[in-house]
């Protein structure tokens, strides 16, 4: 393999990492992956992110609050907007809905999430959007609050064809993960293969979801090439190709918006 890939999500700067960043820089030079995102969770926790791509020229952020995230400093567009000026924030999340860990009157996610694309928009960064047993709302808030001006990737898609022609449909990415690799991914699988090649981006989402053959360990972003080996087998295209194609779409999206 000869060509660099992206990994579009990760968390390294999460506790599980500390102190072995470098390292984990080393595996990815070692298995041909040249940058990474690191998406943020909370804002408490974005410094550390800061710190992270300010040390490492290959790295990248994102800045917000996740849809999980019950408590600590809720964003406004101002913060956003403010911590976005940053010329290493490239992305505005990740942000979205989840109602798989929550219940409830989960309105103060959804207005969460309309904060987030309001700021998106003022500050013409592209959004990282989680979406989890939420997809109606996700795709409805999107269209409700014209995110079409920005666009951004759903990431880590686990959801339907349909959900995907959907966010397609409003100029946003697909980027798939670690799942892929699962057997019995079957629509993880058809998504990869359907989804336009220029509108394709790939990712680890570490310390989560270790592609096989790692599945259970801890997932770092050197192993994203796995995921850019199953998919590019998927399609039946030479990984080289799809490296070149994801890493094209990765700066597309988030660096060239950015210039």
């Amino acid at each position: 393999m000869t060509e660099l890939l992206v990994d579009s999500h990760c968390h390294l700067d999460f506790p599980d990492f500390q102190g072995k960043e470098a390292a984990y820089l080393a595996a990815m030079q070692e298995h041909h992956v040249g940058w990474a995102l690191i998406a943020g969770v909370t804002l408490e926790r974005f410094p550390e992110v800061l710190a992270l791509v300010e040390r490492f020229p290959n790295l990248y952020a994102g800045v917000g609050v996740h849809p999980d995230t019950e408590q600590g400093e809720e964003p406004t567009p101002a913060t956003l907007l403010r911590l976005a000026e940053h010329p290493k924030v490239v992305a505005i999340g990740e942000t979205g809905l989840d109602y798989y860990r929550l219940d409830g009157d989960l309105e103060w996610q959804r207005e969460r999430f309309r904060t987030h694309i309001r700021a998106a928009k003022l500050s013409r960064k592209p959004l990282i959007i989680h979406t989890r047993e939420s997809a109606e709302d996700t795709l409805r808030i999107l269209h409700e609050e014209n995110a079409d001006e920005v666009g951004g990737v759903f990431h880590c898609f686990t959801e339907t064809l349909d959900v995907a022609k959907a966010a397609l449909d409003l100029g946003f990415y697909i980027s798939i993960s670690g799942i892929v690799t699962f057997k019995k991914a079957l629509q993880v699988k058809d998504v990869a293969t359907f989804v336009p090649l220029d509108r394709l981006l790939v990712e680890t989402d570490s310390p989560y979801l270790a592609p096989a053959p790692y599945r259970g360990k801890l997932n770092q972003s050197a192993w994203v090439r796995h995921v850019a080996e199953e998919v590019a087998q998927l399609r039946g295209m030479a990984v080289d190709k799809l490296a070149k194609e994801t890493t094209a779409n990765f700066f597309r999206l988030f660096i060239k918006n950015n210039e």
